[in-house]
């Protein structure tokens, strides 16, 4: 068995979801925020078998598509002086940060 993290944008994470239902694959969504852009994201906890791990892989990669968005400049940290005046930056938003683990036991109870 393996558990497959992904964490994905939150406008992603609605198609995913419908489209591993649809292939039987079974998802714990779990809301989270992203540290660069603090914006929320979607972590999807997926435990199948080793040989299903390629076919949920793709499905990930098929649906997370990265993109460009306009964003505000991150403040800077607490404490500064001066002025800050935000600027609009272009940054990639989307696609997908997966993690593959061993599980030594898996039970559904």
């Amino acid at each position: 068995m393996k558990l497959i993290i992904a964490i994905v944008q939150d406008d992603d994470a609605p198609d995913l979801i419908d489209v591993m239902n649809e292939k039987g694959i079974r998802v714990t969504k779990l809301a989270t925020t992203g540290g660069f852009l603090k914006a929320g994201n979607t972590t999807l906890m997926i435990g199948v078998e080793d040989h299903k791990v390629d076919f949920v892989l793709s499905m990930i990669e098929d649906v997370c598509k990265v993109r460009k968005q306009i964003v505000s400049s991150p403040s800077p940290v607490a404490g500064s002086t001066g002025v800050y005046v935000p600027y609009p930056i272009e940054v990639d938003i989307g696609g997908a940060t997966v993690f593959v683990v061993n599980v030594d036991q898996f039970l559904r109870i």
